[in-house]
């Protein structure tokens, strides 16, 4: 049993270090513009620090699972995997994974909540939910499709970012820009820390696959999943909506022509 603690919690302080480096540049600029600028009330000030004391919190004890747990977890599967006959597994695990990990990405459900709220409820959040995680999931499912057959990334990327711009067209300019911005939420730490291990693992067992020229990549294509997946969401919605006169679907119109 101490054995067991001593593995879990083993370098923590270092974690807990590079944490409080992180945060205290956010505190100082705080402290700064509240005594200059803000002078909020004693009350909002409480509780901004209490949050940052339960967001360091959270990152340490985040961090170290990720140190400890998630990332050896995922070389080790990767690895087994990718040395295994069965290693075409790879590509449903993948999308599996990249379909869990997306909906467990806390940073996604935020922007999910917060398109809600500013739409009005015109664009469901779980809507933005299922769109990312499917295609992150798709996404993750050709990144090891890729590791195992030895496919160049760029034959990846390029027409992918391709298809996003032409689809832009058609998913007007609220759909296009949540799309972009989810491209980062949707790489966040739950799909970094496992999933980007997962190829990694696989890439270092498998003859003539190199863990970097191979292994990396596969977080770029987590990125360029929800910018195509939302846009065909956003062109989608508005062809139904536009049928239905709805609210928003006259708002883009407006805003498309504006631009043009």
């Amino acid at each position: 049993m101490m054995d067991v603690m001593a593995t879990l919690f083993s370098g923590l302080p270092h974690v807990a270090v590079e944490v409080a480096q992180a945060l205290a540049p956010i505190m100082v600029l705080f402290a700064v513009l509240q005594l200059w600028l803000l002078r909020l009330p004693r009350t909002v000030v409480i509780s901004m620090t209490k949050g940052m004391i339960l967001a360091f919190v959270g990152f340490t004890l985040f961090l170290q699972g990720v140190q400890v747990a998630f990332f050896p977890v995922g070389l080790e599967l990767g690895r087994v995997l990718g040395g295994s006959a069965i290693r075409w597994l790879l590509i449903p695990i993948g999308f599996g994974l990249g379909f869990l990990a997306t909906i467990a990405e806390p940073a996604v459900h935020i922007l999910a909540s917060e398109v809600q709220d500013t739409s009005t409820g015109s664009i469901r959040g779980w809507w933005i939910i299922v769109a990312l995680a499917c295609g992150v999931a798709f996404m993750v499912a050709l990144g090891m499709v890729r590791v195992l057959y030895g496919i160049n990334l760029l034959s990846i990327l390029i027409p992918g970012y391709i298809v996003a711009f032409i689809l832009s067209r058609w998913a007007g300019s609220t759909f296009t820009s949540i799309a972009f911005d989810s491209g980062g939420v949707a790489t966040g730490p739950m799909t970094v820390s496992f999933v980007m291990a997962v190829g990694v693992g696989a890439a270092d067992v498998m003859e003539g696959r190199s863990a970097v020229m191979d292994g990396f990549g596969l977080i770029a294509l987590v990125a360029l999943a929800p910018i195509i997946s939302v846009m065909i969401m956003g062109a989608v919605y508005r062809w139904k909506e536009s049928a239905g006169d709805n609210g928003l679907a006259r708002n883009e119109a407006v805003s498309d022509r504006d631009h043009n």
